[in-house]
């Protein structure tokens, strides 16, 4: 049976980063990388008509280009061939970025959900 106590926009956030369901934190958020469930194990609530579309690719960028590019920078690469240098940055954003990607798509998921924003549909209690 489904509680239908607010959960804190904070806390909703939060649970979803860790890909656990923004409502009851117990039911996992995704199917797969970065397919969302069409409704929680756990608690029965629907996240299928939920769209963060474009919002996750852009929050990754922000994150990555903004924060962890500028450190890549200055760190000293002198020691390595310049060629192995640029590999080295290259592979290390593109594993940052594949990991930020679904924990962005959970935090557009979870503030969706939060907000009742358009296409959020809640469950009927029957």
């Amino acid at each position: 049976m489904r509680e239908d106590t607010e959960v804190p926009l904070k806390t909703a956030i939060a649970r979803a980063v860790l890909g656990h369901c923004p409502h009851c934190g117990k039911g996992k958020l995704f199917r797969t990388y970065l397919k969302q469930v069409d409704q929680c194990s756990v608690c029965g609530e629907q996240y299928g008509q939920i769209r963060a579309d474009d919002a996750a690719p852009w929050l990754t960028l922000i994150v990555v280009g903004h924060i962890f590019l500028p450190l890549v920078f200055l760190f000293n690469w002198d020691w390595m061939p310049t060629w192995a240098a640029m590999v080295s940055m290259s592979a290390l954003i593109v594993a940052i970025s594949l990991v930020v990607l679904p924990r962005a798509k959970g935090v557009f998921i979870a503030i969706l959900w939060r907000t009742h924003a358009p296409g959020y549909k809640p469950v009927e209690l029957a």
